[in-house]
């Protein structure tokens, strides 16, 4: 039974005692360690739920450097369910246009071996998902969320304020933390803390929870610049510029080719040790991958070493690890940011339910249960992906120890005709690595196996897997249409006006973010809402549900994926789908075993 403390109604600008004659606590239902995008999301998400927070975050400033570049489709879908206006994030970043390619260059302004789509921004993808990939530079991202934060009352950030300990009791959980402008430390009392705190976590190691993996020998360094690099790549935009000159092998990441780039590669540190970098040796490292004089500024640089861990406890009583701080990934395949993101909108809803007395241990319990596999799998995908990359440039004799040796090789083999298809399928067996559609939005909570090819994406109507998505119509009256602005398509220049005219609302908008959806079909309203109803009867939980009514509540627009969706979910053959406050299905109910099922599932939950 939660303490009275951590009755939201409660919850002022009072302070309580320390046990520790420290400065009196802070006491808040969720403290968050770490104001890193996981971090800001998960207090946003929660003040949409109706639970406050506060954030402590380490630095007075987050880095500008920008790190992750891409908000998958999931994360955007996950950002609509939250209110966020997707067509107004799509207006940051990098336009489709020059974000639509992957090329493999030996230098930026030298040879164009080939290319390859990134990720999928072809309109078909409309068919999978609502919310096309979308490339916006991770600092974008977080103060977008931030902004969103400002003048919320549910949430506090902290700057400049660091973790040191915690201890925990069957209740609560107090933790201290250290000033750093002033060097005092403090208490807070919170009932769930939250552990955003990156790679390195604090919060992890104080825990002593165990990673599996463990950091590479390979030493990276990431260089951000300023240059208009348009003149140099011409008709060869791109999103990503993969150099394979041996001097400076890693890639180019454009998140504006008029302006904003950064570099990514791997150096060796015995011949440039890490505190041997400086401005000269950064600006000879991007001379070297852009291949030829050009005006730059370097803004920023820093070293870091490769990293695959997946922590081997995301829940620790009432600690949770989420981002960083329960996984690392290698930067090949880009999974790293919208893991975390998954794992805070997976988590949000059930520290709610928690709170408010709509879920019990079993729900919190399910956070690992549900995310940590789907770290293992972008953990073991991200190795693949560097894998085949790397065996591609051996295959063309660019790691050679000898870089002089290494160039000629590179340079012979593809100047050879005969080397022409050796090449072009080397390419071609890269694609996965860009095309992570399978990975993004089709991972089916309870499902331990490995996915043969992460780019193949097939809609599952099973327990765990997200809520399939169609294109619907709703009527004009409908609570959803006033809740959520239409989506706006039309960035998918090939697409006509009737088409993005119905490509404005998704069967993923039928999942409040704060109830259980029941989606069945209109001829079986009577029986649906009765077993909904006898449901409701039998319990005095706050537990809330939204009957959402194929053919009344919406319709599934006429588009042959759509037909197939409805044929999919069998609603028209009594079927009733019970889908979580996250999107994830929940039940398959049939007429006859609905309410056992339904009674089952939701004693489950609140136990």
């Amino acid at each position: 039974m939660p303490l009275d403390l951590f009755n939201i109604s409660n919850f002022g600008a009072g302070t309580h005692e320390s046990q520790h004659g420290l400065t009196p606590v802070v006491c808040v239902p969720v403290l968050i360690i770490g104001g890193g995008p996981a971090g800001l999301f998960e207090a946003y998400m929660l003040s949409k739920l109706g639970v406050r927070s506060l954030i402590v975050e380490r630095y007075e400033t987050r880095l500008a450097a920008p790190k992750a570049h891409a908000l998958s489709p999931r994360s955007l879908e996950i950002c609509r369910q939250f209110g966020l206006d997707i067509n107004q994030i799509r207006g940051f970043g990098t336009n489709r246009k020059d974000a639509y390619w992957v090329n493999f260059v030996t230098k930026l302004g030298g040879v164009h071996v080939g290319r390859l789509p990134y990720e999928r921004m072809d309109p078909k993808v409309l068919d999978a998902t609502p919310t096309m990939i979308h490339n916006v530079p991770q600092p974008k991202f977080e103060e977008i969320i931030t902004a969103e934060l400002a003048s919320n009352k549910q949430a506090e950030i902290r700057k400049n304020h660091s973790f040191v300990s915690l201890q925990q009791t069957a209740d609560k959980v107090i933790t201290k933390i250290e000033n750093r402008t002033n060097g005092s430390e403090y208490e807070i009392c919170s009932q769930y803390v939250i552990a955003c705190d990156g790679a390195r976590s604090k919060v992890r190691s104080s825990l002593g929870v165990v990673s599996d993996g463990a950091d590479s020998y390979e030493t990276m360094m990431t260089i951000h610049f300023s240059a208009d690099l348009r003149p140099i790549v011409g008709e060869n935009v791109g999103m990503l510029h993969w150099v394979m000159d041996p001097e400076v092998s890693g890639f180019i990441i454009g998140y504006d080719l008029s302006d904003n780039q950064v570099l990514i590669c791997n150096f060796n540190p015995k011949v440039h040790p890490v505190d041997t970098w400086d401005e000269a040796l950064c600006r000879k490292t991007v001379t070297a991958a852009i291949g030829q004089e050009t005006k730059f500024e370097v803004l920023s640089y820093r070293p870091w070493v490769l990293s695959r861990k997946v922590a081997q406890a995301y829940q620790i009583d009432r600690v949770f690890l989420a981002g960083d701080a329960a996984h690392s990934f290698p930067p090949t395949g880009g999974l790293g940011l919208n893991s975390g993101l998954g794992d805070v909108h997976n988590l949000a809803y059930k520290i709610a339910a928690a709170l408010q007395g709509w879920g019990g241990e079993r729900t919190l319990q399910s956070y690992q249960f549900d995310r940590r596999q789907v770290a293992l799998v972008n953990s073991a995908q991200s190795i693949k992906n560097g894998q085949k990359i790397f065996g591609f440039l051996k295959s063309l004799g660019a790691t050679d120890p000898n870089v002089a040796t290494a160039r000629q090789n590179l340079y012979a083999t593809i100047a050879d005709p005969a080397a022409q298809p050796a090449i072009e399928q080397g390419i071609e067996s890269q694609r996965e690595h860009f095309d992570n559609l399978g990975l993004h939005i089709g991972y089916v909570y309870g499902d331990r196996t490995i996915p043969e090819n992460a780019s193949v994406f097939q809609p599952k109507f099973v327990v765990g897997a997200r809520l399939p998505h169609a294109w619907i119509a709703l009527p004009s009256e409908s609570d959803i249409c006033a809740k959520l602005p239409a989506i706006d398509s039309s960035y998918a220049t090939e697409l006509s006006p009737e088409e993005v005219a119905i490509m404005q609302y998704s069967t993923l908008d039928l999942c409040p973010f704060n109830a259980f959806a029941l989606i069945y079909d209109y001829a079986y309203e009577s029986h649906w809402r009765g077993v909904l109803s006898a449901v409701q009867n039998g319990i005095t939980s706050k537990v809330k549900f939204a009957p959402v009514a194929h053919g009344s509540d919406f319709r599934l627009q006429p588009t042959p994926a759509g037909k197939l969706w409805l044929q999919s979910a069998r609603l028209q053959q009594g079927i009733a789908l019970l889908v979580r406050p996250d999107q994830h299905i929940l039940a398959v109910l049939t007429l006859e075993n609905g309410k056992p099922d339904f009674c089952y599932l939701l004693g489950a939950h609140l136990s």
